[in-house]
């Protein structure tokens, strides 16, 4: 147990901090699971928007954040393929220069 009155005053800190941590944390294991399950637009915004802020106050390590955006911007790309539909152009194929002689 802490004796000075700054130690004790930092577990205090530290307690406070840890809390918010794990709340950050749990909810962004929690957002990455949703966006995986279901990887909307808005799901995996929400999981890259606490992610950011999480490796932004070190709870993660910002290369761990960076691996798991790749990772649900990948899973998002072929449902939002299948979500909006395109118009197909075609394109005229190129046209051959003729060879001048």
């Amino acid at each position: 147990m802490p004796v000075t009155k700054s130690a004790k005053k930092k577990l205090r800190k530290d307690k406070k901090r840890e809390a918010d941590n794990k709340r950050v944390k749990s909810l962004l294991v929690k957002l990455i699971k949703q966006a995986a399950k279901n990887p909307t637009t808005e799901n995996v915004r929400k999981a890259v928007k606490t992610l950011d802020l999480s490796a932004k106050k070190k709870i993660i390590h910002a290369n761990k954040a960076a691996r798991i955006k790749s990772k649900l911007s990948k899973i998002a790309k072929p449902a939002n393929k299948a979500k909006t539909t395109t118009k197909t152009v075609k394109k005229s194929a190129p046209k051959k220069k003729s060879a001048k002689k």
